[in-house]
């Protein structure tokens, strides 16, 4: 792997023209600060133009030397530590911009002055200075970017200051802090400081503490809440640090250290560092409450060496940067916060953590001679040491990706690992470089030579970056005084970088396949970066960067595929990724006229998968001829499922079954005949594809189109449409079809809904229409299916449509594939019809003969405990009780919902002469009760009403009611059910049975 690429991310460079010695600076929104040394207590301000050009503001002066200082974009200020007379001071300055404009006028004043609003109007034209007493000295500070507050270090304590807005007016808003929050640490001296969205991150000389404020549903008197550390099971040490014991020096005089800690997430609570809380704000209900939750302590031994420990070995440059959600135009003013890093330095290796649901070090930085300072961007890390500036890769954006798509490896999209080697693009050579800061596209970089170095700087070098001749810095007595110069060095755009990297993988192309792909994916990695910054959807670049992604996109898919790599399968995301068609693909891979060109792995796989898609495109001829024989080569087993994609429909179908041919002679399959035999329906080659369909069993075949739907069905625009196999089948082997659809839904192939847009489509039924071939599906489908909520669903199918085609007077348009008889047989869901409908429909009208077999599939699903009556009773009403049809349907559904005497009193009063057999088969067990409580005093009381002229009740009364009632009943209770005006001698011949029933017994 290429460790160094010795591309050029820096372009020219311009010299700031300070007009003192700068000791600190820092940059604003589009500002540069700087603090010169203590012989002038002034701070020059600086607006950065175009190209690093520098056009001064201003200058305002401090109340002394600066030692720190830091600027705020949220809230515009800038916060400073001054020294006077031995005391440091901690200041803000507010509304600095009025420089500019002329004014010189300074308001002082402490933090939570409150001011009187004639005096607040003057604001409007004057700089604020904000006093912000502590009770112990300052010692370092750090503003958060998301919201303004800011966070200062002192000896054993951080104090926040929340930034507060306030509106005097329409016209006029004042900035304001307040003392929120104290966090107590015992025996820490913070050297640096970084705060971010309620992320700490604290080092000393050799440790590094990461915290993480986290609010908690408190009342409001609450004013504490602590948050103790444990033991942990390696106490760090360091001699020089008041956070750790002393070096214990034993009798025989040898040092004993204890080794490095690393401790992540909840193990950090073992660091020993308790943390305590103390609110500081007035209690009111809007007050926030905090908890500390630990993220990450590590504990750096110093270095070792043959003379002894190295002085030198402590932490420097702790940053935290935080990577926002890509920005979409509706959402371009409400950045979301996706990922935070942490980065922190000791002198000659650099560690990157990201501070995700997970904290883990993502890179680990070896710079080739110790470093000064360093600067995290979303882009890149920035590193000084004594004769350098380099420029190290990052993978922020890599990190930062996953964390807003977990998904994002997947067969749609990818994104280069966040393990990619660090890569040093650039080591560029300066003379003292000493302090560093980025800001935007620039890198602010003080150089400062010692005095034998300045004559060394004369001698002619080979500078790689041009000094603009009129930015030349003019000093006096620079013999006596140590060279400086403060310098703003363009980086170049992220386009040009991005070229530059592409071209630079081309020489990797054919001698190291890993370093072009790194390469590439760090050209990815670039634009990406790009594309996440919050002022992305503002920049001039957009649609380059866009269409870098893209192109960047597309080159990856061209490494997977061409190279043979273990990450094959990243061709497919990359390519889809690109936007580039088929086509387009096969031209950039596939030469022409080569026939000994050989496939990889990732294209194969590309290939394969985006053949198996629904997709709209289709190939031309000659291509689609050409990806036949690429897998006629790499992969003969795939070419049945190949010549079924959408996408093939231009290939010539005599080429593919020759094809074919030769494959099934090293392995035959059912799938393989089904495809000749499409193949020979494209062709009109009738002989052929008999010859083939005879090859099998119908339910061999049927089974066959498992293994590859598309023969049958095929997508377009998200819509099941038949093939011209489908319609050949429909017309010839009707039942093959049903049967081969029902094996799809089995197999999960084809849903339900999908099966009824499929049949009507092929039956060219219109959207309210229900073609007979999806009846007989459904019907089908009821043989098979186990699942529970189908049945229901198909057996109100199939109830429907036999209604419809009852009460419409329809007949089906083609001949079902299935008799009643057949269904009766083969299906469950289709019951025996009981003997008194068969009566019932005996006496009927003739006109229903017509619909005799839906009539009887309709009774024959009632008759069985399967269909759910409560839910099939509105599907059933258009069936009236005029006629005798209506009538066993209503008797049926009764009887099913228990109601028993409902049905009878139908009976009796539409069809008396059924009422006994209705008895004999549905009255027993708890129901026989009806024989002579509901059944024998009706058919009495209508042959009373009647006369002679009821012979069916008088003979249904003597052959069948009256003897099950001397059956059942006792000699008492059957005389009490007669009626008296009855004839004995009728009566007599049941009452003798009983009476000697009752003897026998």
């Amino acid at each position: 792997m290429v460790q160094l690429y010795n591309l050029h991310p820096f372009g020219s460079q311009r010299v700031v023209p300070c007009k003192q010695e700068p000791a600190h600076f820092c940059c604003g929104q589009d500002v540069l600060f700087v603090a010169s040394t203590a012989a002038s207590c002034r701070v020059e301000v600086f607006a950065v133009r175009e190209q690093g050009r520098c056009e001064a503001l201003g200058s305002f002066a401090t109340l002394g030397p600066v030692l720190r200082m830091a600027h705020s974009s949220a809230g515009d200020y800038l916060v400073t530590i001054e020294e006077k007379s031995k005391a440091t001071f901690l200041r803000a300055y507010m509304n600095w911009r009025c420089m500019s404009a002329g004014s010189s006028r300074v308001c002082v004043r402490m933090v939570g002055h409150k001011m009187e609003e004639s005096y607040s109007e003057a604001l409007k034209e004057q700089m604020s200075v904000l006093e912000m007493p502590l009770s112990d000295p300052p010692l370092c500070i750090s503003c958060c970017p998301v919201n303004g507050d800011l966070l200062v270090g002192c000896k054993n304590k951080l104090v926040m200051f929340c930034l507060k807005y306030h509106v005097i007016n329409q016209n006029l808003t004042v900035l304001d802090f307040e003392r929120s929050l104290i966090l107590h640490i015992d025996n820490l001296i913070p050297a640096e400081i970084a705060f971010c969205a309620q992320h700490i991150a604290i080092t000393t000389e050799l440790d590094v503490l990461i915290l993480k404020l986290e609010l908690v549903q408190q009342s409001a008197d609450r004013t504490e809440q602590c948050a103790q550390g444990v033991s942990a099971p390696e106490k760090a040490v360091d001699g020089g640090s008041p956070s750790t014991h002393p070096l214990q020096l034993e009798l025989d005089e040898f040092i004993i250290c204890q080794k490095p800690v690393e401790l992540l997430g909840e193990e950090s609570k073992l660091c020993e560092i308790p943390v305590t809380l103390e609110s500081t704000e007035l209690p009111t209900e809007d007050t926030k409450h905090f908890q500390v939750q630990y993220l990450l302590f590590r504990h750096f031994a110093p270095d070792q060496s043959p003379f002894g420990f190295c002085e030198e070995t402590k932490l420097h440059s702790v940053q935290l940067l935080p990577v926002y959600q890509t920005a979409y135009e509706e959402t371009e003013n409400k950045r979301k916060l996706l990922s935070l890093f942490c980065f922190f330095s000791l002198p000659h290796v650099g560690y990157l953590y990201s501070l995700g649901k997970i904290v883990e070090l993502i890179s680990t930085y070896q710079y080739s001679e110790k470093s000064e300072q360093a600067v995290l961007t979303p882009q890149f890390l920035h590193v000084i040491t004594s004769q350098n500036l380099q420029c190290f890769t990052v993978r922020c954006s890599a990190a930062a990706a996953r964390g807003e798509d977990p998904y994002i490896d997947t067969t749609v999209k990818a994104c280069p690992p966040v393990t990619l080697d660090v890569c040093t693009l650039r080591m560029q050579l300066f003379i003292g470089p000493r302090a560093i800061c980025h800001f935007k596209n620039h890198i602010i970089l003080l150089t400062k030579a010692d005095t034998e170095d300045i004559t060394e700087r004369r001698k002619p070098t080979r500078r790689m970056l041009s000094r603009m001749a009129d930015s030349i810095k003019s000093r006096t007595n620079s013999e006596s005084e140590p060279g400086w110069n403060l310098y703003i060095i363009n980086t170049v755009s992220t386009i040009q970088l991005y070229r530059e990297m592409v071209e630079y993988s081309r020489t990797y192309e054919n001698v190291k396949t890993e370093s072009c792909i790194h390469l590439l994916s760090e050209a990815h990695l670039l634009v990406r970066a790009a594309i996440m910054d919050p002022h992305f959807l503002k920049s001039d670049e957009k649609e380059d960067l866009l269409r870098a992604f893209r192109e960047s996109c597309a080159f990856l898919g061209d490494c997977y595929s061409r190279f043979d790599t273990k990450d094959y399968h990243l061709a497919l995301p990359y390519y889809r990724m690109s936007g580039l068609s088929m086509t387009e693909v096969l031209k950039r891979l596939v030469s022409e006229g080569d026939e000994t060109q050989t496939y990889e792995r990732g294209f194969i796989f590309y290939l394969t998968h985006s053949l198996n898609e629904d997709s709209n495109e289709e190939l031309s001829k000659e291509s689609g001829d050409k990806v036949l024989q690429i897998f006629y080569l790499a992969d003969p087993v795939q070419l049945p499922d190949i010549l079924c994609s959408p996408s093939m429909r231009n290939i010539c179908p005599l080429t593919a079954v020759k094809y074919l041919q030769k494959v099934e002679k090293m392995m035959p399959s059912v799938v393989l005949t089904l495809t000749k035999a499409f193949l020979a329906l494209k062709m009109g080659d009738l002989t052929m594809y008999e010859h083939e369909m005879h090859s099998y069993k119908e339910t061999t075949l049927a089974c066959g189109f498992i293994g590859q739907p598309r023969l049958l069905q095929q997508r377009k625009e998200g819509i099941v449409m038949p093939t011209e196999f489908a319609v050949h089948l429909k017309e010839m082997q009707p039942g093959l079809l049903v049967a081969a659809t029902v094996a799809l839904h089995e197999n999960s192939k084809i849903e339900l809904e999908e099966a009824d847009t499929f049949f009507k489509i092929l039956c060219n039924s219109s959207e309210n229409t229900i073609p007979q071939l999806l009846v007989d599906f459904w019907e089908a489908l009821l043989v098979v299916s186990s699942q529970e909520k189908i049945l229901q669903e198909l057996l109100l199918r199939v109830t429907s449509q036999y209604v419809w085609r009852i009460s419409k007077k329809q007949l089906p348009e083609t001949k079902p594939l299935k008799t009643t008889e057949d269904l009766i047989n083969s299906c469950s869901h289709f019951g025996l019809i009981v003997p008194w409908v068969t009566s019932i429909m005996s006496v009927g009208c003739s006109s229903d003969k017509d619909y005799h077999e839906d009539v009887s599939r309709l009774q024959s699903l009632l008759c069985s405990q399967s269909i759910n009556i409560a839910s099939a009773l509105p599907v059933l009403e258009p069936l009236t009780e005029a006629d005798s049809v209506g009538l066993t349907i209503r008797v049926l559904c009764n009887t099913r919902l228990g109601k028993y005497e409902e049905a009878i009193d139908q009976l009796l009063r539409r069809c008396p002469d059924a009422a006994v057999f209705y008895a004999q088969h549905e009255l027993k067990g708890d129901n026989q009760a009806l024989w002579w409580n509901k059944l024998l005093p009706e058919i009495c009381k209508r042959t009373r009403l009647t006369g002679n002229d009821c012979s069916v009740l008088i003979s249904s009364l003597k052959a069948e009611t009256l003897s099950i009632v001397a059956m059942e009943l006792e000699l008492r209770d059957f005389l009490n059910l007669l009626p008296e005006d009855g004839t004995a001698a009728f009566f007599l011949p049941h009452l003798l049975h009983c009476s000697q029933r009752k003897l026998l017994t």
